[in-house]
């Protein structure tokens, strides 16, 4: 034994079930893959072995004591990939994609998030390749410096390779077309594993570059006459009333709408919003069935979606992988047909997401990023500039647009980790010993009165009465992975249909002339916001390639898909592949009705993905004189823009009138660093 222990092949045993029992073990502790009968179990034990004699395997061809050395490494590269998803599921309750990774520009700023998801318990991830090293360190002297004969490690790779083939038939037993058929990255980590599974997301990547390079004008009818067939004709009372009315969106960071009339020790949480929800005279109009449709681009997800109706990718961020695509964005239509300009008002870095690129091809006339606020230390926490200072700093500059104008505010202070300064937090936290749960409420009620101190801001100003004023939820901002923390608050278990039925996030909307409709049913996701706007506008959705439908209409289509082929609408749901009656949450029998609901939300997936993979924008124009977004026209940091001195002069309110000098700073900043465009 102490012979094999000391050899290259018994080195290459110790490597392969170190990295197996390791992966075996994150699989059932670190992820929740939701295993349902022995079958799966025994596809989760066997998944990580082909991978693991594959990749080892190749070390066997190297000469002499370089197998071990290549072998430490490979075991490590695996090593890091597991744990990489380790941290990333602790949030996301997600894989890393190969589009994620092209994401790292993004990394900087998420420095605190990943801390937090870090625990010291992570050093045992380590122990298995500390073993690798002193092992070699002790036995390479022994080896002998010839090469292996090629006939031992391709026998090992060949048996990987058959291992993989007998796991990919028992799992297409228990799931048919599971490579074909899912959105769901869950399940294919659950049947062929993590490795395996990094290996599959290359070839998709592979795949999908290709499409851009094949697709012609002929590939958009197809999505053409879909949009066509399921445009929803706008309410004729409705049509035009917000004509040439400014419209405000208020971008909520992580708002599950189950914030709204919720109570935390007898106490709401989010005072203001709830009374835009519950009180008549605010002319509210609320969707309490709306819900958030991202995937792992989560607030550029939603940013796209709202913006185009078009859905994010089944991996990635759009925004950074389709950058560069033809988009016919919310922006540029209102633009070209109604002469509005548009400006997005952000406190972070002008780079993250790749806003900065994306943006020019959206026809975004300005982007104010953080060169236009005081960064100072005590007004940043987190991803950026806190949102009280945010909102308050970006009224002179809203001021100063010519109108009508289209505003996009994003706040960031109600962000993973949910950090907040002691002054700050005027609500205490849930005590559910889960940090992040915990602090969420403190950063919700933090948000709830950062929009009201904006919204009686804009009343002093004159521009809410005669303005469309836009409340939403971007995304989850608790991930499945802190259910026992829900079932706390919730008092209940949080079965996956309860959590999905948490996906839905706040909508609400109030329009110059029309009268709020309080609370409505209606079931819609982002993707119809788009559609309603334009119709409020008097625009004309139908001549634009677009995935929802006006929440106002009578013909409006209530069944909201989900990126990973789930779904809901009125009556069912569909969850992790089991139907559920959505009136009591029982699970259902597949039918004909189900199967074909099924269907065509993999139909649109499908479709949008294609548009995008495809750059097939590019050979569409919604009509005669439309002018394709030149991105040479927008600039984000070059030009200045004009804010009059009686509006800069609010800046400066009476908390801060003590910090004047820094005050000044502030403005000499934005001065040098103007706006995006020239003049719009």
């Amino acid at each position: 034994m102490k012979d094999f222990i000391s050899s290259k092949m018994g080195f290459f045993t110790i490597a392969a079930f170190t990295i197996w029992l390791k992966s075996y073990f994150v699989y059932l502790y670190e992820f929740n893959l939701d295993i349902q009968n022995l079958l799966q179990h025994f596809l989760l034990l066997i998944n990580p072995i082909s991978s693991t004699l594959v990749f080892l395997g190749i070390a066997l061809f190297a000469r002499g004591r370089r197998v071990g050395g290549y072998m430490i490494i490979i075991h490590a590269f695996m090593s890091l990939l597991l744990y990489a998803n380790v941290v990333f599921y602790r949030f996301n309750s997600d894989f890393i994609t190969l589009p994620v990774l092209t994401q790292t520009s993004n990394f900087g700023s998420l420095g605190g998030s990943i801390a937090s998801l870090v625990t010291w318990t992570d050093l045992f991830y380590l122990v298995d390749i500390i073993i690798l090293i002193v092992l070699f360190s002790k036995s390479k002297q022994i080896w002998s410096a010839e090469r292996m004969k090629f006939k031992q490690p391709l026998v090992i790779m060949t048996a990987g390779v058959l291992v993989f083939t007998i796991n990919l038939g028992l799992a297409e037993v228990d799931r048919p077309q599971l490579l074909k058929r899912t959105f769901d990255r869950n399940y294919i980590v659950k049947y062929l594993g993590a490795y395996n599974f990094t290996l599959y997301d290359a070839l998709q990547n592979v795949k999908s570059s290709t499409e851009r390079v094949l697709a012609d004008g002929n590939d958009i009818t197809e999505v053409q006459n879909y949009t066509d067939n399921k445009y929803a004709a706008p309410n004729d009372e409705l049509f035009g009333i917000a004509e040439d009315k400014n419209i405000i969106k208020i971008h909520l960071e992580s708002f599950h709408s189950f914030l709204i009339d919720y109570e935390l020790n007898g106490e709401e949480v989010t005072p203001f919003i709830n009374s835009l929800v519950n009180d008549q005279s605010e002319d509210y109009t609320y969707f309490e069935n709306f819900f958030h449709q991202t995937e792992q681009g989560k607030t550029a997800d939603a940013e796209l979606i709202v913006d185009t109706s078009l859905y994010g990718l089944p991996q990635g961020a759009a925004f950074v992988t389709k950058g560069k695509n033809t988009y016919q964005a919310l922006p540029a239509v209102l633009n070209q047909e109604a002469d509005y300009n548009s400006s997005v008002f952000h406190g972070d870095g002008k780079s993250f997401w790749n806003r900065d690129e994306v943006y020019k091809e959206f026809g975004i006339d300005y982007f104010f990023d953080e060169a236009f606020y005081d960064m100072s230390d005590d007004k940043v926490i987190g991803y950026g500039l806190k949102d009280k200072p945010f909102f308050k700093e970006s009224m002179p500059i809203l001021e100063s647009l010519d109108e009508p104008f289209y505003a996009h505010m994003m706040t960031l202070t109600h962000h993973h980790p949910y950090l907040i300064d002691e002054e700050d937090a005027t609500i205490a936290p849930a005590e559910t010993n889960d940090a992040s749960v915990d602090r969420y409420f403190q950063t919700a009620r933090y948000l709830d009165e950062s929009v009201e101190q904006f919204v009686e801001d804009l009343k002093e100003a004159g521009l809410y009465d005669d303005s469309v004023i836009m409340i939403y939820g971007d995304h989850y901002g608790i991930s499945e992975n802190h259910t026992r923390a829900l079932g706390e608050l919730f008092e209940e278990e949080i079965t996956s249909f309860k959590y999905a039925e948490l996906q839905r996030v706040p909508f609400m909307i109030k329009v110059p002339g029309m009268e709020g409709r309080g609370t409505v049913s209606e079931y819609s996701g982002q993707i119809d916001v788009m559609p309603t706007l334009l119709h409020l506008v008097g625009i004309k959705a139908q001549d634009y390639i677009q995935f929802g439908t006006d929440m106002f209409s009578e013909e409006h289509d209530d069944l909201v898909a989900f990126r990973n082929g789930d779904f809901f609408t009125e009556d069912y749901a569909m969850i992790k592949g089991i139907y559920y009656d959505n009136h009591t949450g029982e699970e259902l029998e597949p039918n004909e009705e189900l199967d074909a609901l099924k269907d065509s939300v993999a139909h649109e997936l499908g479709l949008s993905d294609r548009i995008l993979q495809g750059d097939l924008l590019r050979f569409y124009e919604p009509f005669e004189e439309w002018e394709p977004v030149n991105s040479k026209d927008y600039f984000y940091d070059s030009d200045q823009l004009d804010i009059p001195d009686s509006l800069m002069d609010k800046w400066i309110t009476d908390e801060d009138e003590n910090d004047t000098d820094n005050q000044s700073d502030s403005e000499e900043q934005m001065n040098q660093n103007g706006a995006s465009q020239m003049t719009p």
